[in-house]
């Protein structure tokens, strides 16, 4: 049976891993979290020194997921997404969060500076959101607000019942 690859982006701080976790835990998907695999396979090209954060090498990245996307039934969760090749996804989320909770959020992470600022405005000038459109069909690109345990309720509901129609459509 297939089932849809689904693409969780938006800036650090959204809650992108929480709903994405909970999403293959009440799906049986398989979650993969981006940053976490980088980490363990080292999929790095270098070190930023003014984010203080190591750099992606987005070919090894694609090259370790490739197989895994073809195969269908992902959930990838990246802050990123006009990397990716379009063929992958089904469908993107973008996690919108007022800027009041983002901030407590990423602050409680240990963001700082120039980082915190420019993580703060990425989201005020809606720049994954608009990465998104510029990387995929505009019909499958959807925002979806992230503020609240309410907020992540009303989201898996969607998401799950999109998940469920898509199979419906496509076996």
């Amino acid at each position: 049976m297939r089932r849809p690859n689904v693409l969780l982006t938006g800036t650090p701080g959204v809650g992108k891993t929480t709903l994405g976790k909970e999403l293959a835990s009440r799906t049986g998907m398989t979650y993969i979290n981006v940053g976490d695999m980088a980490k363990e396979g080292e999929l790095y090209e270098g070190f930023d020194e003014e984010y203080d954060c190591p750099v992606l090498d987005e070919d090894r990245v694609i090259d370790e997921l490739e197989d895994k996307m073809s195969e269908g039934g992902v959930i990838i969760d990246y802050h990123g997404c006009d990397f990716f090749p379009e063929r992958w996804f089904h469908i993107v989320f973008v996690l919108r969060t007022e800027n009041s909770f983002l901030y407590d959020r990423l602050e409680s992470r240990g963001y700082k500076g120039k980082k915190l600022q420019d993580n703060i405005q990425c989201e005020i000038f809606q720049t994954l959101y608009e990465e998104a459109m510029l990387s995929y069909k505009e019909e499958i690109v959807h925002q979806l607000p992230s503020n609240t345990p309410e907020d992540l309720e009303r989201n898996l509901d969607q998401i799950m019942q999109w998940i469920e129609q898509w199979m419906k459509d496509n076996n």
